[in-house]
């Protein structure tokens, strides 16, 4: 049996939920790492609507169901995954702990869950590959060099990776203020080792900003969407979207999944929360393709909410990174037994006996 289970009995019980673990972590990160993990985008307005949406959001109490039998298991992609929650892709995860991404990776598969390893994780892709024990999804960017990001797409496949997430909703990155003001940089010691080599895209000319400058003008477009579509036959899911209209066109371009996403509140901020759209997105995919979601997931009720709205897994990101920080993957594992545990609690007092029993009904508008 893994060692990280038992352990999980001496996590002290002032960390009874989620949220209790950003104390602990704030403690245990820089300034400036903490500014990057914590932050988000201008006034953070997104960053916190995300959570605050599914405060607002109330359940349905139904009572004396018939529960024998149930469990929280799905397929996806031809895997059996124990519950609903997966690590979402989290950058340069050596800020919160030495071990990084194999500590996620490790506590991911312990728990019967799934990780999407960041292109811009702080070790590489293979050697996380090498030491997981679960299903790893590898998230990748493309970038201005076409061929060095066919690359990538190959190291992932023969690195055993399951399926490509190709987030779509960053082509630049946010104003982050937080950052700024901490003056965060990173340290010598942690990189983006999966893009060494890369060619450096020059600089803004002729005093231009940012539009005209070659990181615009070498943005990825539904063309390279298409393109990506054909390196490949591992399953392809675009992460980002956040309007019906998008999710319709991503499907005609032949994706295998959808994340619903606003990076975390991390980009445009103003922009909604991602539970608030979620519904309209799930009307548009009408059960095509696997829809997933990510924002503001506190709580395995929040789960719970997500796919009673139409998502049929989730994502979570920051809060296993404070865990990470915390108590390395024994806080990662613990994070994800929380929210299993609090989903389970949900169906139950619902009257869900499986994931298919959660339906819209159960959200009271």
């Amino acid at each position: 049996m893994n060692q990280l289970l038992p352990k999980l009995q001496r996590i002290p019980p002032e960390i009874a939920a989620v949220v209790d673990y950003e104390p602990f972590a704030r403690e245990r990160m820089s300034a400036q790492a903490w500014a990057y993990i914590a932050g988000g985008a201008a006034d953070e307005l997104t960053l916190r609507d995300n959570c605050a949406a599914f405060q607002r959001l109330r359940l349905r109490s139904r009572v004396l169901r018939d529960l024998r039998g149930g469990h929280t298991r799905l397929e996806l992609f031809g895997r059996t995954f124990d519950h609903p929650i997966l690590l979402a892709p989290v950058a340069y995860q050596k800020l919160a702990h030495p071990d990084g991404e194999l500590a996620s990776a490790l506590a991911a598969g312990t728990l019967g869950g799934g990780m999407v390893v960041s292109t811009q994780a702080s070790i590489g892709l293979e050697e996380i590959a090498a030491q997981a024990r679960g299903p790893l999804w590898f998230q990748l960017y493309v970038q201005h060099d076409r061929e060095f990001t066919a690359e990538l797409v190959r190291r992932a496949e023969a690195a055993g990776y399951q399926a490509l997430v190709l987030t779509v909703d960053a082509p630049v990155n946010g104003v982050r203020n937080r950052e700024q003001r901490a003056g965060f940089a990173l340290p010598e010691d942690v990189e983006a080792v999966n893009l060494r080599g890369l060619r450096p895209l020059e600089g803004p000319a002729d005093g231009r900003i940012l539009l005209g400058t070659p990181l615009l003008e070498t943005a990825p477009t539904w063309e390279d969407l298409a393109w990506l579509r054909s390196l490949t036959r591992l399953p392809l899911l675009v992460k980002g979207v956040l309007d019906a209209e998008d999710a319709r066109q991503a499907l005609a371009a032949g994706v295998d999944g959808i994340i619903v996403s606003n990076h975390g509140g991390r980009t445009l901020d103003g922009l909604p929360a991602t539970i608030e759209v979620l519904e309209a997105v799930a009307q548009a995919v009408q059960g095509r393709v696997p829809l997933l979601m990510d924002g503001g997931i506190r709580r395995g009720s929040d789960v719970f909410k997500a796919l009673a709205l139409g998502a049929d897994a989730v994502l979570v990101g920051r809060p296993y990174v404070f865990g990470l920080a915390t108590a390395g993957a024994l806080g990662v594992a613990h994070v994800l037994q929380l929210l299993r545990a609090e989903l389970e609690v949900s169906m139950a007092l619902t009257g869900c006996r499986t994931l298919a029993d959660i339906q819209p009904e159960l959200i009271l508008r």
